[in-house]
């Protein structure tokens, strides 16, 4: 048996150290927003937080609307992000020729990288005037603004994990799907797709938690109006986010008042709602691989 030499050794609990310093971090946050968050609980009835006004000058700290707002922007970026993001990724991987190609993948990375900030700028100059008068709205500044936004900041997230995805796929499956007579997007659909399903999903997640965790774009562009939202109607009418609540209030607050606390109590909630996505995806990515495994044994 190899014995293990000394710089093996020191790299072996470096990575480990890393890993759980990972953890470590993570479990830090938590118990940071939670002594900020907790006295929250004791500071507001329950019954104050679950309604449905937030006027933190009057003492109304209703969560409601601004878990609405989060939901209605968020859900409404993933119905464009994600048939967009997997089209693309579709067609870089598996349609597009070479030079295409080659092309498309470093500018689809390059807009990843784009700061959310210059996004949001061009939101407030290009997009909300487009949605006001193509829809004729009152105002441009609306959730829906917020939601192609966001679906445009996510479908370079989606595209680049995806057809990073699809190209794992080995060459051999395409070419079996097409020896069987099947046609090209016959098998995109029924054997590529499948077969790179974990690391679609994963993209489709990780999409997902760009738009939830995003902060100044969505700030800049739905008007922030805390108001419950109430059918599709609420699409087109402002809204606000948690995170832009945040964003917009932690720094006008005095440090230890009740807005504070709850501010925090706003941040805990974004922090269980990112853990219950990513526990999600790795469930999923689990359970595909081990599927996987079965079928191949």
């Amino acid at each position: 048996m190899r014995s293990v030499t000394w710089s093996e050794f020191v790299i072996t609990r470096l990575i480990k150290t890393a890993g759980y310093s990972a953890i470590l971090f993570i479990g830090l946050i938590f118990i940071f927003l939670l002594r900020e968050g907790a006295p929250t609980l004791l500071e507001v009835p329950l019954r104050s937080l679950i309604s449905g006004r937030w006027y933190p000058i009057e003492g109304y700290f209703g969560l409601l609307p601004l878990i609405g707002g989060s939901l209605v922007v968020t859900l409404g970026a993933a119905m464009i992000a994600i048939p967009f993001g997997l089209g693309t990724a579709i067609y870089i991987a598996e349609i597009a020729p070479r030079w295409a190609r080659e092309l498309l993948k470093p500018l689809i990375e390059l807009l990843g990288g784009l700061p959310s900030v210059m996004l949001g700028f061009l939101g407030i100059l290009v997009l909300t005037s487009w949605v006001r008068t193509t829809l004729d709205l009152p105002t441009g500044l609306t959730a829906f603004t917020g939601a192609l936004l966001l679906g445009g900041i996510a479908i370079p997230t989606i595209v680049s994990v995806a057809e990073d995805a699809l190209d794992a796929v080995p060459r051999s499956y395409r070419e079996a799907g097409l020896a069987l007579g099947a046609t090209n997007w016959q098998t995109i659909w029924r054997v590529t797709l499948p077969a790179a399903r974990s690391g679609v999903l994963t993209a489709i997640m990780l999409g997902l938690g760009r738009a939830i965790g995003e902060t100044m774009a969505v700030m800049m562009v739905t008007g922030n109006a805390p108001v419950v939202p109430t059918g599709l109607g609420a699409l087109f009418h402002p809204a606000r986010t948690m995170t832009a609540t945040i964003a917009a209030e932690m720094g006008e607050v005095a440090n230890g008042s009740v807005h504070y606390h709850v501010l925090f109590l706003i941040g805990i909630v974004l922090f269980l709602i990112s853990l219950a996505v990513n526990l999600t995806a790795s469930s999923l990515v689990f359970r595909e691989r081990k599927r996987a495994e079965r079928i191949l044994s």
